[in-house]
């Protein structure tokens, strides 16, 4: 569902060669026209100056002296030192130069530094840097233990989210608020802005779908800042035991939710870029398919293809990089589409979806057979709708009365406007 238009006269920000990551050994080669990456449109005003809640801190260091501090960061949680978001210092590192008691660091999927593989398992470590235990929130430790916690009293959570049900970093969100409310701990929320935060779209996740790529009965793009989002798994009692957690949220100063916002340090080591972030919330349904969304290449979620499809323009083979050490079909020639050129999506586009699986040789095999693309969608309605030829209208149809009664919902929850 569209509810607000992207704005064009934005924010806009020069994208780090630092966050880029490496660069990739994979070919890539079009059929019609060279790749290209459009970009932002820079502004024709200066709008207010966006500042992070991690900026804030005149709102919050005063709120962890004589504290005993854990923080849920990776590479994304940084104070900036400038207007154009070029120049920043990691937040462990700002808290400790600021003599803030800073105990550990939990991390999230990817890792603190932000280089492991999605779904790759994350280990305990020390920070090489600052000496801090880092204890990993990904693999078999998902919600913080007694033990982990013991001796803190206060986690701070500074994560950039992209506003998709199955991005993992909520479902974390989720385990720490719950384990801080099970232990009394108050949790502090240095909001960022939600890149995809323009719309909602999406089928509703079913509660018999839960997983850690789905947690809460919300669709696939839910239009929320972490900030709201943490205050909405407080008000909708959707922890253990009905539990809540005592929760502060540092908000984001002249954020709107319509505001595009171009991160300036990618989120994770497949979305390098606004393009990737952008498609994600549509062409992550692919990982639960046949057909790659382009891991292993420097255009991931930027492309899809497979050595299966027909009537393509693009061609690319996969090959290990950062982020992708075994990508989907490793040294195979791929047929399919390049989007990384197309204008940014206000809703989420199914078009990909159901041409993919209409052109595909063997439709038998086309969705995985572990289960794991009903889990992304949160229910199996939307696999059986594409098995029996509805168009995109007719199944974005059937999301209507869910997208309606969830943005009632969530207004209760807003802070921006």
């Amino acid at each position: 569902m569209k509810l607000t238009l992207f704005k064009n006269t934005v924010l806009f920000f020069l994208f780090l060669g630092f966050s880029c990551g490496s660069e990739s050994t994979a070919s890539t080669t079009t059929k019609n026209k060279p790749i290209t990456n459009t970009k932002p449109t820079p502004p024709t005003h200066t709008p207010p100056q966006l500042s992070v809640g991690a900026n804030q801190t005149e709102s919050y260091l005063s709120l962890l002296n004589g504290k005993r501090v854990a923080i849920v960061a990776n590479q994304t949680s940084v104070i900036f030192k400038n207007k154009t978001q070029t120049a920043y210092t990691h937040i462990v590192d700002s808290l400790l130069q600021r003599h803030v008691d800073v105990k550990k660091v939990f991390a999230p999927e990817h890792g603190f530094r932000g280089t492991a593989d999605a779904g790759e398992l994350v280990k305990d470590g020390i920070d090489t840097k600052t000496g801090l235990p880092i204890v990993s929130l990904y693999g078999k430790n998902k919600k913080p233990s007694a033990e982990q916690l013991e001796g803190i009293d206060m986690v701070i959570f500074d994560i950039q989210d992209v506003g998709a049900r199955f991005y993992t970093y909520i479902s974390s969100l989720h385990y720490v608020m719950e384990a801080c409310a099970e232990h009394n701990i108050p949790v502090l929320i240095l909001d960022r802005p939600n890149p995809n935060g323009h719309y909602i779209d999406g089928p509703i996740l079913e509660p018999q779908h839960q997983s850690f790529v789905g947690m809460h009965p919300i669709p696939v793009v839910h239009g929320l800042t972490i900030g709201e989002y943490s205050k909405m798994i407080n008000g909708e009692q959707w922890l253990n035991n009905n539990l809540q957690c005592e929760l502060t949220v540092i908000p984001v100063k002249h954020y709107k939710r319509d505001m595009a916002y171009s991160l300036p340090i990618k989120p994770s080591p497949n979305l390098p870029n606004d393009s990737s972030i952008n498609l994600y919330p549509s062409l992550c349904f692919f990982e639960g398919t046949n057909v790659s969304a382009g891991r292993g290449t420097d255009l991931q979620f930027q492309i899809y293809g497979s050595p299966y499809l027909s009537n393509t323009n693009f061609e690319f083979t996969p090959k290990p990089n950062e982020g992708a050490k075994y990508p989907k079909y490793k040294n195979q020639l791929c047929y399919g589409f390049n989007l990384s050129s197309e204008k940014p999506l206000e809703e989420l586009n199914l078009s990909y979806l159901i041409n993919a699986y209409n052109n595909t040789k063997d439709k038998s095999a086309f969705f995985i057979s572990n289960g794991f693309f009903t889990k992304l969608a949160g229910t199996k309605k939307l696999q059986e709708q594409i098995e029996a030829g509805l168009t995109e209208a007719q199944i974005k149809a059937t999301w209507k009365n869910g997208l309606e009664a969830f943005e009632k919902l969530r207004q209760q929850y807003f802070i921006y406007n």
